[in-house]
């Protein structure tokens, strides 16, 4: 069988609700559209635990770019220009909630360090996959073709795919269907909590991970997520269930 999640954002409990409900075989395959980082605080835990699993492929998302771009970036303290370059992009990481990401990864060995920056910077940005003779494009944001129509507002094809929310009305023209994570479904419909969203050729799986848990939220803002996974053969959907 063939899975697809996305945006954990370091939620332990909610991921290891959907893996004991899909109950991953050797011969599965689980794809993970980016974002396993940030907000929650056991990104890096689950991060390793991907890199050991061979079934388990995973693109990179905003998060782990901005982690890349905040911490694997080299610049000289003395030039002034490059030291707040990076100052900001250790801002722009921190705003986005890297902190507890950072203060996870400082309590590895350096060796451990690299080897997760060397996956890192190993991990698609998209991936082609064909299930039952259906075609899939799988996205963290955007697919890699859309850059030219860009208009320079991203400086890169990566930076562009991370980052570049898929509208419903964005065209496609592939026979495809992308499945993205990235944008909440909340932004696509009304649903409470999030669910899958399909629109016409696309797939938004998002389903809000990162967002407190229900028993967390504030009573004047009620939507709450939770992390989807979707079985591609037969589109059946799962969802994690919170602690009571």
């Amino acid at each position: 069988m063939t899975y697809v999640l996305s945006d954990i954002h370091g939620n332990l409990h909610r991921v290891t609700s959907i893996l004991e409900q899909i109950n991953l075989q050797p011969d599965d395959e689980l794809y993970v559209l980016g974002d396993v980082i940030d907000r929650y605080p056991h990104g890096i835990q689950i991060l390793q635990s991907i890199m050991k699993m061979p079934n388990v492929r995973m693109l990179l998302g905003n998060h782990e770019y901005m982690m890349l771009q905040a911490l694997d970036t080299p610049y000289d303290e003395d030039d002034r220009f490059e030291f707040r370059e990076h100052f900001d992009r250790m801002r722009l990481w921190y705003r986005n909630g890297g902190m507890v990401t950072e203060n996870a990864l400082l309590k590895l060995s350096e060796t451990e360090q690299k080897a997760i920056f060397r996956y890192l910077h190993s991990l698609p940005i998209n991936l082609d996959i064909t299930v039952n003779g259906q075609h899939y494009k799988l996205v963290h944001g955007s697919p890699i073709e859309l850059f030219k129509d860009c208009d320079g507002e991203y400086q890169n094809k990566i930076e562009f795919t991370v980052w570049n929310r898929l509208q419903p009305e964005t065209v496609l023209n592939s026979n495809k269907t992308v499945i993205f994570g990235h944008t909440p479904t909340a932004h696509f419909q009304d649903k409470n909590p999030l669910k899958i969203w399909r629109g016409e050729n696309r797939i938004g799986i998002d389903c809000g991970c990162g967002f407190p848990a229900a028993k967390d939220q504030m009573k004047r803002d009620p939507l709450y997520g939770r992390l989807a996974c979707l079985r591609l053969e037969d589109m059946k959907e799962f969802y994690s269930e919170d602690q009571q």
